[in-house]
């Protein structure tokens, strides 16, 4: 019997009225076949409009569309996941031959952490592994301190449900959506200054470990290779990292598809020695706003070439075919990223292998 593989779960959270839902629903509409679940967590009128979802483009007819979204109303997802979110994950688990992917947004209020604890569950880790958790950040909000672009609002949702700390102020939730992260969109990037943009960029970095990007956005226009397919595993490493609120749990219509600010760089370059030229991209993407990798290289005296992908400064590489008779060996590698100097970078690393 054919052994499934496990099937990637990306987790979107972020306050009310930062973009997650526009951002889904980008996700959906630019599927390109995937055949993606998406699990919802409502809150009233303040939480997602599960019914903007349904009515996304993905492939599949109406009747299909209602039975992959999951709407979990009743309070944080993180708060009801033993009520809500084991039945419906045990559901999706036993239909996995039929998904590509998940796509979990949580409410404005959720603490990701013990979701992504929640996939430490045997169950659940047998069957999934949490791709990444994507924190999408309102500009505007953290530039003007309030860190929500309702905080009145999200202040009265919070007194309303009594499974949530009401006394933490809104930077420490806002501090501990950061900390679960492996992606970080700063949103509506368009509609401050420059300047503040920087400013809010170095907030959020003082939440985040070295290793978590932080990309810039309108609207969650984003290309998919950079939202989906991270790898992260958060289940893996998701207990180091920390949350005011550990000790609560220890045992819009944007139909075009502009990828606003983003590069994608193709180079070409001889055979190089493989160790040289890994470190030389991994001090790549080190210095600059380089979010995947991806590519072949041609390595000296090895009949095969060798495949590349990179998240970040975490790559994956193997042989994984010989080279053709007549196929020139080269090496061919494209940067996706934003604000990428293409002569710049080419320079740089043909500098760093001396070729």
């Amino acid at each position: 019997m054919k052994t499934l593989a496990k099937l990637p779960v990306t987790i979107v959270t972020g306050f009310l009225g930062s973009g997650k839902t526009t951002l889904l629903r980008h996700m959906l509409d630019n599927a390109q076949g995937r055949r993606i679940a998406v699990i919802v967590n409502e809150f009233g009128e303040l939480g997602i409009d599960g019914e903007i979802l349904k009515q996304c483009s993905i492939g599949c007819t109406e009747e299909e569309a209602n039975g992959r979204v999951y709407e979990l109303a009743n309070g944080c997802l993180c708060c009801t996941v033993q009520e809500e979110f084991f039945p419906v994950m045990r559901e999706l688990v036993a239909r996995r031959g039929d998904l590509d992917h998940i796509l979990i947004e949580t409410s404005g209020l959720a603490l990701p952490k013990p979701l992504v604890q929640a996939f430490q569950w045997p169950e659940i880790r047998s069957a999934c592994t949490v791709d990444a958790v994507i924190t999408v950040v309102d500009s505007p909000a953290v530039a003007a301190g309030t860190f929500a672009a309702f905080p009145d609002q999200v202040d009265a949702q919070r007194k309303l449900d009594p499974n949530l700390d009401h006394e933490s102020p809104l930077h420490e939730l806002f501090a501990d959506q950061l900390s679960s992260a492996d992606l970080v969109i700063l949103n509506k990037a368009d509609l401050i200054s420059p300047e503040d943009l920087a400013r809010v960029r170095l907030e959020v970095a003082e939440e985040l470990p070295p290793a978590v990007k932080v990309i810039e956005a309108s609207s969650g226009r984003l290309p998919l290779d950079v939202l989906i397919g991270l790898g992260a595993g958060s289940e893996e490493h998701i207990d180091s990292r920390h949350s005011h609120h550990d000790h609560h749990h220890d045992d819009d219509d944007h139909d075009d598809h502009d990828h606003d600010a983003f590069d994608s760089i193709s180079i070409e370059l001889p055979a190089s020695d493989e160790s040289l030229l890994m470190d030389a991209l991994t001090q790549l993407v080190v210095e600059h706003s380089i979010l995947r990798v991806k590519g072949f290289a041609a390595i000296p005296n090895k009949p095969m070439r060798l495949l590349i992908q990179g998240v970040g400064t975490r790559f994956d590489k193997h042989f994984d075919r010989q080279w053709g008779r007549e196929e020139e060996r080269t090496t061919r590698l494209v940067l996706i990223g934003q604000a990428l100097d293409a002569e710049l970078l080419e320079t740089q690393l043909r500098a760093a292998l001396s070729v």
